[in-house]
């Protein structure tokens, strides 16, 4: 047998991480056992379904590489099969019309909320003849008795009563094929051997079996994921942040990360913390899933997140970086070159963002400095250092970090001083900040005009303290 999983969204907002995670557990299924990945857009809500939605999804799949081998089929392509289906059934009498009123429906479900029993249809039109002509729905026709069985790969054995069930509609009044008739057939056209979802599809699955059988279908093998929770306990919702997947893109995650902590919400792999895309395919066992509820810790994705950054190739970071440096006006080809200044910041930033932040001052000037930055470092104490290593650095031709760092040890020995004394006020200087990378590096990347432009802003800046306090 053939392994084909499938991710099925339903494009009404965007992918977010439950469904991305989900997405993940399928597509490490099929490439493990050497099978196929199907995507498929459940359309079938016109009113809620977009074409933004679809294309949202779609990128973020494409931007966290869970490439599939099929689609992206639409079910709205196959209302006719769907048509097809339910005729099949009705003339079977696996299937009836059913011209019940909203009001009828409501008065059965409060009576049964009184009762403080499950809500669930009472078969009325099990024996009626409904005319075609009039408005109606099609319901299938449950077994009355006996049980359902599913074999759990995540959960294990879960037994559902048939008289627990009511007959479900498989087509609305408007004409159009609801879920749980849409995913069986689906599933079985596309040859799905293995279903792959979040555990709030667990009840659907009883009656999507009850359909399969009473097609003459094979039934595929079910994997019930559970949810995902946020730092709180509760379940995961926009108020805990970032959910989206593309926001955390904008948010400066690089998208191994973001797939590594994905595949660790609900399973793991000894101690290991760190897995790369093979090793996730190499090592996932659906098997292995816990059936508790995972917390999404965001303080855990971003450590992660720091340590692909740090161990990165810098041309790949320098690569995906540049969007972020160009939400800031900032063009990194005129200025430092980014592979370069990706080095140096690597080990000091946890998210792209970050690493842009503390890059700006590299291709341009700042408009003040860090207030505490300023009043700890740039006193009057530090004016004859900063002026010292102004007049160093205008005759310095060699402008190279081994250059620089002699020259600014020449400076604090001819001044008597510690190199902080001189390193650090420089620093506060050509950055506007109390940190940055290694001082001769970062004179070097900042170059040498800028340099000294800066060292002059310092000391104006020095001045108006000395005014201000006489």
């Amino acid at each position: 047998m053939t392994v084909r999983t499938r991710f099925a969204p339903s494009p009404t907002g965007y992918l977010h991480v439950g469904g991305a995670r989900t997405a993940l557990f399928s597509w490490l299924f099929a490439r493990k056992h050497g099978g196929a990945f199907v995507l498929r857009i459940e359309d079938t809500d016109l009113e809620r379904s977009t074409a933004e939605s679809v294309n949202a999804i779609l990128e973020g799949m494409t931007w966290l590489g869970l490439e599939y081998d099929e689609g992206p089929l639409y079910q709205t392509d196959r209302f006719e099969r769907y048509n097809e289906v339910i005729e099949q059934l009705m003339s079977q009498g696996l299937a009836y019309r059913c011209d019940c009123s909203r009001e009828r429906l409501d008065t059965l479900r409060d009576d049964a909320m009184k009762r403080k029993e499950k809500p669930r249809y009472d078969g009325h039109c099990r024996h009626r003849e409904v005319d075609p002509s009039d408005p109606h729905v099609i319901r299938f026709k449950n077994p009355d008795d006996g049980l359902v069985v599913v074999d759990d790969m995540v959960r294990g054995r879960v037994v559902f009563n048939n008289n627990e069930l009511d007959d479900l509609i498989i087509r609305r009044t408007d004409g159009s094929p609801t879920y749980n008739l849409t995913v069986v057939v689906d599933d079985s056209d596309m040859g799905i051997t293995h279903v792959i979802r979040g555990d709030d599809h667990l009840n659907n699955t009883p009656r999507q079996i009850n359909i399969l059988q009473a097609l003459g279908l094979d039934v595929p093998r079910y994997a019930h994921l559970p949810m995902i929770l946020g730092d709180d306990g509760a379940r995961l919702s926009k108020r805990h942040g970032a959910v989206s997947v593309m926001q955390y893109m904008e948010d400066g995650y690089l998208p191994e990360a973001l797939l590594n902590y994905l595949v660790r919400l609900g399973w793991s792999y000894g101690d290991q913390e760190i897995f790369s895309a093979d090793e996730m395919i190499q090592l996932f066992d659906i098997e292995d899933v816990n059936k508790a509820a995972s917390s999404f810790n965001t303080d855990k994705l971003t450590w992660l997140n720091q340590q692909y950054i740090m161990a990165a190739d810098p041309r790949h970071i320098a690569h995906l970086i540049s969007p972020h440096m160009g939400r800031r006006d900032i063009d990194p080809t005129e200025g430092p070159d980014i592979v370069s200044v990706v080095t140096v910041q690597q080990e000091r930033s946890s998210t792209l963002e970050e690493m842009a932040d503390i890059s700006e001052f590299f291709y341009r000037d700042f408009e003040e400095f860090d207030p505490q930055a300023a009043k700890k470092n740039l006193r009057p104490v530090s004016r004859q250092p900063l002026e010292v290593m102004r007049d160093k650095l205008v005759t310095l031709e060699d402008w190279e970090p081994d250059a620089l760092h002699e020259a600014v040890t020449d400076v604090a020995l001819s001044l008597d001083v510690k190199m902080g004394k001189v390193a650090q006020p420089l620093r506060v200087a050509i950055s506007g900040r109390a940190a940055s990378p290694g001082i001769d590096v970062t004179l070097y990347l900042v170059g040498k005009d800028a340099t000294l432009r800066r060292i002059d802003k310092a000391l104006a800046y020095i001045g108006k303290r000395e005014a201000e306090n006489q």
